[in-house]
């Protein structure tokens, strides 16, 4: 059995070769057709800066002349795919064509029926740990939650989970979502709790929830969706995030304030989001050609852009396709040496503790 650092090489650094017995699917002219005659593309959950999905959704309405209708920005993994199961029957424009989602929710939704199948031309190069094996979601992108800390307000800036506990922070810690929903807010309770040292997912769940009890009544958490404005604005100076939305904070906000995006020293936990088609699709061939230019080299260095290591990264690297310029702007790799990558069952059994005992456990409504 591969150990964490082995898994987490396997899935960062290895560029697996599928058997030739997996059809790829060609972005063909056919379907492009198709997806034009569609005219529209529903999302959800694609803030313009997470990851660069804005410049990534006006590349792709330029190049094929495609509406992309955007719903709820700020939505969570959960609600995506409440989203989808509200729609089944419904071809208007609530209904989410594709999903952009944590790990753990691709495999759920799959069981579920909730997804459709279908396989990039690109499949080849998405590392094998990353994806279904017949292409109901894959992998796209990863990142680690760090601190994003505005350094106007915050003149001692935390360098790991524990500090967040001190007086000095109260009023001022707060997470990117809802840890009941959203996969980003489950990731970071996850992360306090192998801090604390807990090592078995169901545990490290519960001591997240332990920690952030702790941090909630010691009067320093604060029961908001943390934003780039509310960092901004200072009702939340310290937000817990993922890096590549804290480092796209700190360069829209452009010094003002000063923002420090820092990985802690220790509970470090790496995320992997999945793309996925809804099985009910308003516009299926829209939807495949999405997919078609998100896995695209242009549509991955899109990624880049904002931040977020791509999952074809390593083959990008490997055939020279990233410019410097954008190597240049990732932070110092040193910081993700302690990087692990839970599996879909560590993240079903932390993702399980924290989503259901939130409330009794921490009794703070995040909205």
């Amino acid at each position: 059995m591969l150990n964490r650092t082995q898994r987490l090489l396997s899935l960062t650094t290895a560029i697996v070769i599928a058997s030739t017995a997996i059809a790829a699917a060609a972005p063909s002219a056919e379907l492009i057709a198709a997806a034009k005659k569609e005219g529209t593309l529903t999302t959800i959950a694609l803030p313009h800066n997470w990851c660069g999905y804005g410049e990534v959704i006006a590349a792709f309405k330029a190049k094929y002349g495609i509406e992309v209708n955007e719903l709820n920005p700020d939505a969570g993994s959960g609600d995506e795919i409440e989203a989808i199961k509200a729609n089944k029957g419904n071809k208007g424009p609530q209904a989410p064509d594709v999903i952009d989602v944590g790990l753990s929710f691709g495999p759920s939704a799959k069981a579920e029926g909730l997804l459709m199948p279908y396989k990039v031309s690109t499949w080849d190069s998405i590392p094998a740990d990353a994806k279904d094996a017949e292409g109901y979601w894959y992998g796209d992108y990863y990142g680690v939650l760090s601190f994003v800390v505005n350094t106007d307000i915050v003149k001692n800036v935390p360098k790991d989970w524990a500090d967040l506990k001190k007086p000095e922070f109260a009023n001022s810690v707060a997470l990117a979502g809802d840890p009941r929903a959203s996969n980003q807010a489950v990731q970071a309770v996850y992360a306090a709790g192998l801090a604390a040292g807990e090592k078995d997912a169901a545990k490290a769940g519960e001591a997240g929830l332990k920690y952030f009890a702790e941090v909630n009544k010691a009067g320093n958490f604060v029961p908001v969706i943390g934003k780039s404005a509310s960092l901004a604005q200072g009702s939340t100076p310290i937000v817990v995030a993922w890096d590549y939305n804290g480092l796209s904070w700190r360069d829209s906000l452009k010094g003002n304030p000063p923002v420090e995006v820092v990985v802690p020293a220790s509970g470090v936990v790496a995320g992997v989001y999945v793309q996925a088609i809804s099985a009910f699709a308003p516009h299926p061939n829209a939807a495949k050609l999405w997919m078609e230019f998100l896995y695209s080299d242009e549509g991955q260095l899109g990624w880049l852009k904002g931040y977020c290591h791509p999952i074809r990264f390593n083959d990008l690297a490997k055939n020279n396709k990233i410019p410097k310029n954008l190597l240049d702007a990732l932070p110092p790799a040193a910081a993700y040496e302690k990087a692990v990558f839970p599996t879909l069952a560590e993240q079903d059994k932390g993702k399980t503790a924290i989503t259901t005992k939130w409330d009794a456990t921490v009794g703070a409504n995040v909205k």
